[in-house]
C-alpha cells in the first residue's frame, strides 16, 4: 500500500473527513477561551487550543475504533471503518493515537503548570470514554465531560486558575452533549440492543425525545447562569435565544424517531455551539 493510500486510511480513522466531531469539541473550548480572556484571548493560547482540539479529537477517534473493533463489524454504518475492516491493524491505531496525543501534549508545554496538570485527566477522559459504553448507563455524560474539559484548561492557561464559572460552563456542555449524542444514539438504537452496549437512547427508552429536550433546556439554563455570573449582556442572551430556537428545530426532527432525521439533528448541533459562541464574542466585541 502506497503512502497516499495509507494517509487516506489514517484520515478516515481519525474522522478528518467528517469534521462535526472537531466542531462539537471546539465550540465549548472557544466558549472557555473567550470568557476567560474577556473576549480577547491570547492568540498564541487560542492557536494552541484549536490545534490541540483537532489532534485530541483525532486521537480519540483512533482509540474509539480500536476499542469498538469487535462491535463495529455488526453495525452497517461502521463495519467499513479502517480497523474493523482490517485495513489498519489495531496496534497501528493505538500507535497513531499515542502519537497524536503526544503532539497535543507538546503543544501545551509552554503553558503554565496548572494547564499541564489538567492535561492528565483530560487525556484519561479521552482515552477511557470508548470503554464506558460497556458499563455506564449514560456514557454520553462521560463524553460531555471529556468534550468539555478544554473549558477549565482554557481558564487555567489564561488565568492560572479555574473559577466557578468554568465548571458551570463544563456542566452546561455535559447536558448539551447528552442531548446531541442521544440524537446520535437514536440512529443506532437497534444495533446497540443487538450487540449489548449502553447508550442514553436505551436508558431513556420511550422518554428519549423528552430527555433530549430537557437536556437542551438544562444546558441553556446553565449557560444563562454562567452569563449572569460574568455580567454578559443582551448579545449573549440573543445567542442563547438562537440556540434555543435551534433546539426546538431539533425536536421537530427527532420527534418521529426516524434515523435520518435524528442524524440530521445531531449534525445540526454545530449551529447550537456556534450560536452560543457568537453571542459571547459579540457581547465582548460591543464592549470594546
Amino acid at each position: 500500500m502506497g503512502l497516499t493510500e495509507r494517509l487516506s486510511l489514517y484520515a478516515r480513522l481519525t474522522r478528518l473527513n467528517r469534521p462535526i466531531g472537531i466542531l462539537l469539541l471546539l465550540w465549548p473550548t472557544l466558549w472557555g477561551l473567550w470568557v476567560a480572556g474577556s473576549g480577547h484571548p491570547l492568540w498564541h493560547i487560542a492557536a494552541i487550543f484549536i490545534l490541540g482540539t483537532v489532534l485530541m479529537r483525532s486521537a480519540g477517534c483512533a482509540i474509539n475504533d480500536y476499542a469498538d473493533r469487535d462491535f463495529d463489524k455488526h453495525v452497517k454504518r461502521t463495519r467499513d471503518r479502517p480497523v474493523t475492516s482490517g485495513q489498519v491493524a489495531p496496534r497501528e491505531a493505538l500507535w497513531l493515537a499515542a502519537g497524536l496525543a503526544l503532539a497535543a501534549f507538546l503543544l501545551i508545554l509552554p503553558l503554565n503548570a496548572l494547564t499541564l496538570l489538567l492535561s492528565v485527566p483530560a487525556l484519561f477522559l479521552a482515552a477511557s470514554y470508548p470503554f464506558t459504553k460497556r458499563f455506564l448507563a449514560i456514557p454520553q455524560a462521560y463524553l460531555g465531560i471529556a468534550f468539555g474539559f478544554g473549558i477549565p484548561m482554557a481558564f487555567a492557561a489564561q488565568l492560572g486558575a479555574v473559577p466557578p464559572v468554568a465548571w458551570l460552563l463544563l456542566l452546561a456542555n455535559v447536558f448539551w452533549c447528552i442531548a446531541y449524542d442521544t440524537e446520535y444514539a437514536m440512529v443506532d438504537r437497534d444495533d446497540d440492543i443487538r450487540i449489548g452496549i449502553h447508550s442514553s437512547a436505551l436508558f431513556f427508552g420511550k422518554y428519549d425525545v423528552a430527555a433530549v429536550v430537557a437536556c437542551y433546556a438544562a444546558a441553556i439554563a446553565l449557560l444563562a447562569a454562567a452569563g449572569f455570573m460574568e455580567g454578559l449582556g443582551w448579545p449573549y442572551y440573543g445567542g442563547l435565544l438562537a440556540a434555543a430556537g435551534i433546539a426546538v428545530y431539533h425536536y421537530t426532527l427527532i420527534r418521529e424517531r426516524q434515523r435520518e432525521d435524528c442524524f440530521r439533528a445531531f449534525l445540526h448541533n454545530n449551529w447550537f455551539g456556534a450560536s452560543v459562541f457568537a453571542g459571547i464574542a459579540l457581547d465582548y466585541l460591543l464592549r470594546a
